[in-house]
């Protein structure tokens, strides 16, 4: 089996959207991709609290790495419900989803 300890690699995340904002066209594709951004991250934020890698998550899960790093990639997949709800477990969560009514626009 593969080495299963968890190692981050640094990351600033502010940095980075400065630096690609100046981009032409980033923020309007940033924006249109912000729900699975915000996945990404609570997923990321997730296992790295429980302390594992990819590798460690694709054996808990039954699958492999790469098909953690897709899952974890923002805009590159629709995982299911229910893979979410396995990735939850696999890294000691319960996988919440709810709906939230828009804002009243003041006219």
């Amino acid at each position: 089996m593969t080495n299963l300890n968890y190692k981050p690699v640094a990351h600033n995340h502010e940095e980075f959207i400065a630096r690609a904002s100046r981009r032409k066209g980033f923020t309007d594709a940033y924006e249109a991709l912000e729900l699975e951004y915000q996945l990404a991250n609570q997923m990321l934020n997730a296992r790295a609290r429980a302390g594992l890698t990819q590798d460690a998550v694709a054996h808990i899960m039954g699958t492999t790495k790469s098909a953690i790093s897709r899952l974890e990639a923002a805009g590159k997949h629709t995982p299911s419900i229910a893979t979410l709800k396995r990735y939850a477990e696999a890294v000691g969560c319960d996988l919440q989803v709810k709906l939230v009514p828009h804002k009243a626009s003041a006219t």
